[in-house]
């Protein structure tokens, strides 16, 4: 078994102290050295980390942070910030638990209780399946802005997407994955940080400095809760999204042949969180600069329509050029969001059949674990099919396609949150790899805070409360 807490390869330092003299050139030598070993351990540990950002920078940052920015101006920058905070604990906890235990977040979920992983399952196979369809049928609307391809079928250039992601992952397994998820936050995150620069240096069309202080429509009203709780689904991600760091961090030992620390581990996260949260801001300054004032308009309409007025309006604003920026920016966001959920539920779901049957481990066994993500890959993409076929055959929607899956993860947000928090603070964990004061103050915040809004956005599009 893979023992992810513990270090398998020691770099080999020189015994100075075996030396006659040291001068000073050696000394800075020996530091040196260190540096580079340690530069170079912490460089092979990078990966599960951006894997999540770049599952995270996609619905929730393109749709929603832009037509946050679009209909509210700078209003929602706090939500944001807040909501991140909130969910940084809970998605940090599959990183930790397996850095210091050397054991997969799935099988600390059996450990700790038996009911948590069948529930676990039972979530993630209805909204792995929604997630899937509904990103890659986002990025297949986008693709519709590329010439050559403008007058294509979404749906079906939605499902191109969706078959090129199976092949990329059944053909190059995690190393292409891992390779194509870095090359693409990078990607985005500096297309959209330049977008982002050029509308700061240019002004925005409207008065969006108001919107710090006040904006009318005002977005806190029930309401807003129909665009609120989405927003905050999928910001920056699921909380479900909690076990698949934990997963992609045996898969990324093996490749490596390197064992990350559990410093080491959560530097990768907290570099992944890190762009996350700056590219949120990114695109609601896109939107507040481009089409503040006009975001009640954005998500109606078919689809396409959606996609066309997205560049259309930073066009307007920034200039044709634009176009070259902000069409890769956003299809790199929504495909690295594709591939990756294509990985992160086939991965997760037969991790949990290997545990539940007691072939195995999960994911510490890649032999079988490898044929079951397979087979897990075609059963969803497959299903994904499915559903963008019913979708487009009932007339459905983009934004009832993609806010629908939103809030059906802020909704389970509360079980999973707890599921997180209970287990890290639990006595598989080592005493001093348990979360401190401060932590668990926040994750009770936040489950708190999961269930209020849970329930308010029930009483209020069920019950009509407040309507």
């Amino acid at each position: 078994r893979c023992a992810v807490g513990a270090t398998t390869m020691k770099p080999t330092v020189t015994d100075f102290n075996s030396k006659k003299a040291v001068g000073s050139d050696d000394a800075e030598d020996g530091r040196n050295r260190l540096f580079f070993m340690a530069s170079s351990t912490l460089r092979q540990s990078i990966g599960p980390g951006i894997l999540l950002a770049g599952a995270c920078i996609g619905g929730s940052h393109l749709m929603s942070s832009t037509t946050a920015g679009a209909r509210f101006g700078f209003a929602l920058v706090l939500l944001i910030l807040l909501i991140n905070l909130i969910k940084y604990p809970f998605l940090r906890v599959g990183t930790r638990f397996t850095a210091a235990t050397g054991l997969s977040l799935l099988e600390g979920f059996q450990r700790r209780n038996k009911a948590y992983l069948p529930l676990y399952l039972l979530v993630s196979l209805v909204t792995g399946t929604a997630t899937i369809a509904a990103v890659s049928f986002v990025a297949g609307l986008l693709l519709t802005n590329v010439p050559g391809l403008t007058g294509w079928d979404p749906y079906g250039l939605s499902i191109g997407v969706l078959v090129v992601s199976g092949l990329i992952l059944l053909l190059g397994h995690y190393k292409a994955l891992d390779r194509l998820s870095k090359l693409l936050v990078a990607l985005l995150t500096l297309l959209t940080g330049v977008a982002a620069l050029s509308l700061l240096i240019r002004g925005p069309v409207g008065d969006v400095a108001s919107s710090w202080v006040a904006t009318d429509p005002s977005p806190w009203t029930l309401a807003n809760l129909a665009f609120l709780i989405p927003l905050m689904g999928w910001m920056p991600g699921p909380v479900e999204m909690c076990v698949w760091p934990s997963l992609w961090m045996f898969s990324r030992a093996r490749d490596t042949e390197h064992t990350a620390s559990p410093a080491e581990a959560e530097f990768d996260f907290n570099l992944g969180y890190g762009v996350t949260v700056v590219t949120a801001l990114f695109f609601i300054t896109l939107g507040a600069y481009t089409m503040y004032g006009t975001g009640d308009g954005m998500l109606a309409g078919s689809g396409v329509s959606f996609a066309q007025k997205l560049i259309k309006l930073y066009t307007a604003a920034m200039g044709g050029w634009a176009a070259w920026v902000i069409i890769p920016a956003a299809f790199s966001a929504m495909f690295s969001t594709t591939i990756t959920c294509l990985d992160a539920y086939p991965r997760s779901i037969g991790a949990i059949q290997g545990l539940l049957s007691g072939q195995d481990s999960g994911d510490a066994a890649p032999g079988p674990q490898r044929r079951r993500f397979q087979l897990w890959v075609v059963i969803h993409l497959l299903v994904a099919v499915v559903a963008l076929v019913v979708a487009k055959s009932g007339g459905i929607g983009v934004k009832d396609f993609v806010f629908g899956a939103m809030t059906g993860s802020f909704l389970s947000a509360p079980l999973f949150a707890w599921m997180a928090m209970d287990t890290i603070n639990s006595s598989l964990v080592p005493v001093e790899h348990r979360y401190g004061p401060v932590m668990r103050g926040l994750c009770w915040f936040g489950l708190l805070f999961f269930l209020v809004f849970s329930l308010l956005f029930i009483a209020n599009a069920f019950f009509g409360v407040g309507a």
